[in-house]
């Protein structure tokens, strides 16, 4: 799971296991696997960041 932040500034927590794609177009558009699409202030960048730093987090732990 990772924070993300909504255009609104409404703070949200998202499966980063259901991303399909991440756009900037230029705002960030992270399309989840059900079809959704969330418009986000972080960037492309920075959610893959963010994932990387959950999987490494997770996967140390076992």
């Amino acid at each position: 799971m990772i924070n993300v932040t909504k255009m609104n500034n409404v703070n949200i927590t998202i499966n980063c296991d259901l991303i399909e794609t991440i756009e900037e177009t230029p705002d960030t558009v992270i399309t989840l696997t059900t079809g959704k699409k969330i418009l986000v202030i972080e960037s492309r960048q920075e959610i893959v960041d963010l994932v990387k730093l959950y999987k490494k987090e997770l996967f140390s732990q076992e």
